[in-house]
């Protein structure tokens, strides 16, 4: 039989270990409609396999049913962390995505030309409407009818936490290029509508 320290952290890397499997052979091999909650998806189902697991070899770990189930939500916790930081700030990330820019383009880039790159690059390579529209009718926050792409209450009760957060919480003196401002607090603030969007 383990000890405990050791039957604990075994409890953590089996959970974590077939997360990792789920999560790779699920982006791999099946399809995936919104990368963070099909990896937590991922997580919920690799706990399942994890406590199947420990419940068979339950008596080699020196562990209450309480400390397993702490181990198993420290993994679960990890796992959660793993999906938040890994896969989904790859796929959603503007910042990671200019680094690529920059390996594409031979490790340079003139910092003027970076609008228009995004203007002209960034969204149709990353799909990103199409992308960001899949993921709200995903989680109810917008419904797409004849063209147009409404709000719902769900949607509304999350911007307006967001638009909160981001007025009152957010940094007052955030570094932009060399100066403080409290510019991205507010992004509206100088803001007008150029496109014309009104639905039918």
């Amino acid at each position: 039989m383990l000890g405990k320290v050791p039957s604990i952290v075994l409890i953590v890397i089996l959970f974590v270990v077939a997360f990792l499997v789920v999560n790779t052979l699920h982006f791999l091999f099946f399809p995936v409609r919104v990368v963070l909650y099909d990896s937590l998806l991922d997580a919920a189902f690799a706990g399942i396999m994890a406590t199947i697991c420990i419940v068979f070899l339950r008596g080699r770990f020196a562990t209450t049913r309480e400390e397993m189930a702490l181990s198993l939500i420290i993994a679960l916790l990890l796992s959660t962390l793993y999906a938040l930081c890994i896969p989904t700030i790859i796929d959603r990330s503007l910042s990671v995505y200019l680094l690529e820019k920059l390996v594409q383009r031979g490790g340079s880039i003139r910092q003027d030309a970076f609008e228009d790159i995004l203007k002209r690059e960034w969204m149709a390579e990353t799909q990103l409407v199409d992308a960001r529209l899949t993921e709200a009718l995903k989680s109810s926050t917008v419904t797409v009818e004849n063209g147009c792409v409404r709000l719902t209450p769900r949607g509304r009760m999350i911007a307006d936490f967001t638009r909160f957060y981001r007025t009152h919480l957010l940094p007052k003196k955030r570094e932009i290029m060399g100066r403080l401002s409290d510019d991205l607090t507010d992004p509206f603030r100088k803001s007008y509508a150029i496109v014309p969007f009104k639905c039918e």
